[in-house]
């Protein structure tokens, strides 16, 4: 008797999408189970590093998350990776120094007349069986306001990471809510599809001003959420942010996913595995971070949604989840 198929998305960017998308393909190719469809949808609002400037120079949407995303899901995704990771550094000039995969996916763009369509040339070319797909495909700009009410507009200046100096808020106020500007940011009918198909929408893990709401800003998400039948599960960040989220709990991320999105949670899993003393120390020194604490757990009697701990950790030089140990539970939460 064949295996259930089961239609999952997720929804995200950055390196935590990538890390979810991976560890789904590779559960699907190493037991058959077939993942009937499976769609990445990515957030649109980047403009950081080398994808602010390709952005700026061509007038094109961001293909820095997409990069990511398409890798993931590539039949050969080190490969891949490695390639679209790929920069000429001994040139000079916008094109010499970006990376590959948004100098081909621009290029892609152009020569099939527009992004979505280069898009899907690109996953065609990476042998990409699943969807990718861009959460609207508007030039949106991401804003954040602070608690005193000021207002900073650009994921570069939003984003204080140790390897971007653009930032330019007060460290000192923390974020009150986040918006789309300069358009409404209408949600990509193909992604609207995916969602009302879903059995299973995967928000997170990742940056959270920066990758994981952004993707839920565009005008008409909160409407697919509320249509679509799917189990909705929350993948908790292990590590905060500087500034981002520096002073959130757990039930802070919880809270504001749910906000964002317009429903409530069905499943939020939860990091339980060890990180050593002195990578704590380290991201705490290097970067302002520290590991997402855990209130006690009456502060979740009376939520709806399951708690899942597990030992999502994949500790080398960073933090990461694993994207192996994720596919696992995830596949699980299909089956409940």
């Amino acid at each position: 008797m064949p295996n259930k198929t089961f239609n999952i998305t997720v929804i995200g960017g950055g390196s935590g999408t990538f890390n979810v998308l991976y560890g789904l393909k590779t559960y699907h190719v190493d037991t058959l189970e077939e993942t009937k469809n499976l769609a990445a949808i990515i957030a649109m609002t980047d403009s950081g590093g080398t994808t602010w400037e390709i952005r700026d120079k061509y007038g094109v949407l961001p293909p820095g998350d997409i990069r990511r995303a398409v890798a993931a899901l590539a039949h050969d995704t080190w490969f891949v990776r490695d390639l679209f990771e790929y920069k000429f550094a001994w040139e000079e000039g916008v094109i010499g120094w970006n990376k590959i995969g948004n100098i081909i996916l621009t290029a892609l763009g152009d020569v099939r007349g527009s992004f979505e369509a280069g898009l899907d040339a690109a996953c065609k070319m990476f042998d990409v069986r699943w969807q990718v797909l861009p959460v609207t495909l508007e030039d949106v700009h991401l804003g954040v306001r602070m608690d005193d009410g000021t207002e900073v507009i650009g994921e570069k200046f939003i984003d204080v990471s140790d390897k971007n100096d653009c930032a330019t808020h007060n460290l000192n106020q923390n974020i009150k809510d986040a918006f789309l500007v300069w358009w409404e940011g209408n949600l990509n009918p193909r992604a609207r599809q995916a969602i009302l198909q879903s059995d299973v929408i995967v928000i997170g893990p990742g940056d959270f001003y920066t990758s994981i709401v952004p993707a839920l800003l565009s005008k008409g998400i909160r409407q697919a959420f509320q249509d679509t039948h799917a189990k909705i599960v929350y993948v908790a960040n292990i590590m905060t942010k500087k500034w981002e989220t520096t002073h959130y709990e757990l039930p802070d991320f919880i809270d504001n996913i749910e906000r964002y999105s317009g429903n409530t949670l069905d499943y939020v899993l939860v990091n339980s595995g060890n990180i050593s003393d002195e990578l704590v120390e380290k991201y705490k020194s290097e970067e302002g971070k520290k590991p997402v604490k855990l209130k006690p757990w009456q502060d979740f009697m009376s939520r709806r949604f399951k708690i899942i701990e597990e030992d999502f950790v994949n500790e080398s030089d960073v933090v990461r989840h694993d994207p192996i140990k994720l596919a696992k539970v995830l596949m699980d939460v299909c089956r409940d």
